[in-house]
């Protein structure tokens, strides 16, 4: 068979999911900078060491050691083909010094570890995981160990109408050109009765073809009183909840700011910030 007759492959089959994911969802340099606002917000200090539950391809933990190099980060996450990515397209890319900075466990996050650092993050919904308050509560004991004594947990949440209504999708364009795609995020089933719901993660290409369940996720949807209940009774102290501010004629229009009350928005995100 001559070359002329050989099959093309489609973007799609050429695409990096990893590479499209960090595109699509990760954006570690705002991830870095609320970590150390929401920080000051509690101690009036900058923080310094990171740890990164669930961290995949660690790109915020390379981050973090890029931004200052007084900071070392640990990265924890049990998928060995995620973290080799990370090493090969996000670490590799750090200076030496840098690179010394940045640890990588391949290990379960419920697992205690030294040493004890000022800020530990669970983004990207990951810790909805675990199912059970009891595996919930299990997990924040163990994350508030591997804090220093003033030391705080991140996670982010979503909410609001549209995340339980089954085969929504929201479509982005991420980039545009002959070798463009979009990012597609399905919410694909939700069950009233006991809160599991399951999400999936598409790809499209300009030339039309797809990358199909790139990623799944099969969790329970909790909301932000049954976490901020969850953590206090793993010990944390306090919890405050943190919202973009939406209001164009504010002067701190698209900070993120403490607030209680927030609007009923079809679909939302937030960050809760639990003191140890």
């Amino acid at each position: 068979m001559t070359s002329k007759n050989k099959k093309q492959k489609t973007l799609a089959e050429k695409a990096d999911k990893f590479d499209c994911y960090q595109r699509s969802v990760q954006h570690p340099e705002h991830e870095v900078e609320f970590f150390e606002q929401a920080y000051r917000d509690a101690n009036k200090s900058k923080p310094l060491s990171l740890r990164e539950d669930f961290c995949g391809t660690f790109a915020i933990c390379c981050e973090w050691a890029k931004s200052s190099s007084r900071r070392t980060a640990v990265g924890v996450d049990l998928c060995r083909e995620t973290l080799d990515w990370g090493t090969k397209h996000n670490l590799c890319k750090l200076s030496s010094s840098q690179q010394k900075r940045v640890r990588i466990l391949r290990q379960d996050v419920r697992k205690s570890d030294r040493p004890k650092v000022d800020v530990l993050a669970a983004q990207n919904f990951s810790f909805w995981l675990f199912k059970t308050r009891k595996e919930v509560i299990d997990y924040f004991k163990v994350a508030r160990g591997n804090l220093k004594d003033d030391g705080i947990m991140v996670m982010d949440m979503m909410g609001g109408g549209d995340c339980y209504t089954e085969e929504n999708v929201d479509k982005r364009k991420i980039r545009k050109g002959k070798k463009g795609f979009s990012y597609h995020w399905e919410q694909a089933s939700f069950n009233p009765v006991n809160a599991d719901a399951s999400f999936y993660i598409h790809f499209k290409f300009a030339d039309g073809s797809k990358l199909k369940k790139a990623f799944e996720y099969h969790w329970r949807f909790w909301t932000i009183p049954e976490v901020r209940e969850m953590l206090a009774e793993a010990g944390f102290s306090k919890s405050h909840v943190y919202w973009e501010n939406d209001d164009e004629d504010s002067k701190h229009y698209g900070k993120w700011q403490r607030g209680d009350v927030a609007p009923s928005h079809p679909s939302w995100i937030c960050y809760i910030v639990a003191q140890r």
